[in-house]
C-alpha cells in the first residue's frame, strides 16, 4: 500500500496550487535516509532557496509493504528531510502533519513513488502568500489590545555568577510594543566589546528588553540587523555575528526561532556618509536595528 505523509500548513490543493513551486526527492526501498547525491542535492537546493518559504513537505512510499510500515516509512522520510532543513529555509508557522492515505495515483515506476516533495513560494510571491494557499481572510472585530506592563528593574545573572540589576527604558519596549509592521527601532546603548560578538555587560539589560517584549507580545516577529561604522568593508562579517548573537540569546531563552530572522549590513546602509567626521557620526552608524515583521 503506498503512504503519503504531509507537514503542511492549512494548505488548500485547490486552482492555487500553480503558484507553488515543488522539489522532489528519491528514495531507496524500505530507506528513509537520502543516499548521497539526493542529499548533495536537497543542500544545493538549500543554499539556492533559504529566502523561499516552504508550505508543505509530502512523503510517500511504493506498494510495497504493509499499510502500518508504508505509513511509518512515509512519517520518517518526511521527519528526515524536515530536520535538514527547518533551520535553513523559511517556514510556515502553523505546522501540521496529514496522511492521504491510498488517495493518489501511483506510478508504474516504483522507484518515482518513493519519494518527499517540497512545495514551496518564491519570495516574491510571499506577499500573495495567502491568497496563493487559498486561505479565505476572516474579518473579525478587532478587539481592544490590552495594555502591558512592564517592570521598571530586573535583576539578572552575568556570564561570571556575578549579579547586576538594571533599569529598563519601558518607553523604548512600548515603542517596540506599537510599531507599524515595516518600521525600523535603533537599539540604543547596546554595545559590544571592541571587534567582537560580546554584548559589554553593561549592555546585557538591553537584551532582556527585548525578550520581554518578544515574550509578551507572542504576535510579534522581527528581523535583528547589525551595522557596522568606519570601515567600507567588513572583513570578518561582523555585523552579521553580532546580529546573530542577539538572535541566539533569544532563542536561548525559549522565543520560538521562526518569530526571528538576523541579517548583516555591514558599513553598507550608514545613517551618515563614510568616512564619518566625528565619534557621533561613528556611534550612528555603528548600530543595531530591529525591523518589524509582524505585529
Amino acid at each position: 500500500m503506498k503512504t503519503i505523509f504531509v507537514f503542511l500548513f492549512l494548505l488548500l490543493f485547490t486552482t492555487f496550487f500553480y503558484a507553488q513551486e515543488k522539489f522532489i526527492l528519491h528514495f531507496d526501498s524500505n530507506k528513509h535516509e537520502l543516499i548521497t547525491a539526493e542529499k548533495e542535492k536537497l543542500t544545493n537546493w538549500i543554499a539556492e532557496n533559504k529566502n523561499n518559504k516552504i508550505v508543505a513537505i509530502d512523503g510517500y512510499t511504493d506498494e510495497d509493504g504493509t499499510t502500518g510500515f508504508n505509513d511509518t516509512l512515509a512519517q520518517k522520510r518526511v521527519d528526515y528531510v524536515f530536520q535538514i532543513v527547518k533551520n535553513n529555509v523559511k517556514i510556515r508557522e502553523d505546522f501540521k502533519t496529514r496522511s492521504f492515505g491510498e488517495s493518489f495515483n501511483q506510478s508504474k515506476n516504483k522507484a518515482e513513488n518513493r519519494k518527499v516533495t517540497i512545495y514551496y513560494i518564491l519570495e516574491k510571491d510571499i506577499i500573495r502568500e495567502e491568497e496563493i494557499l487559498g486561505i479565505k481572510m476572516q474579518i473579525v472585530a478587532e478587539k481592544p489590545k490590552i495594555e502591558i506592563e512592564y517592570p521598571e528593574k530586573l535583576a539578572f545573572e552575568n556570564p561570571n555568577g556575578t549579579k547586576s540589576e538594571f533599569k529598563l527604558d519601558r518607553q523604548f519596549m512600548k515603542k517596540i510594543e506599537h510599531a507599524k509592521i515595516g518600521e525600523k527601532l535603533k537599539i540604543d546603548n547596546l554595545n559590544f566589546i571592541i571587534n567582537t560578538y560580546a554584548v559589554v555587560p553593561e549592555s546585557r539589560g538591553k537584551l532582556y528588553e527585548l525578550l520581554l517584549v518578544l515574550q509578551r507580545n507572542p504576535a510579534l516577529k522581527i528581523e535583528i540587523q547589525g551595522h557596522l561604522c568606519c570601515m567600507n568593508v567588513d572583513r570578518t562579517d561582523l555585523s552579521t555575528q553580532r546580529a546573530k548573537a542577539i538572535y541566539n540569546f533569544l532563542i536561548a531563552n525559549d522565543v520560538y526561532r521562526a518569530r526571528l530572522s538576523y541579517k548583516g549590513f555591514g558599513s553598507s546602509a550608514p545613517i551618515y556618509p563614510l568616512p564619518e567626521k566625528d565619534e557621533r557620526e561613528r556611534a550612528a552608524n555603528r548600530r543595531v536595528e530591529i525591523l518589524i515583521l509582524e505585529n
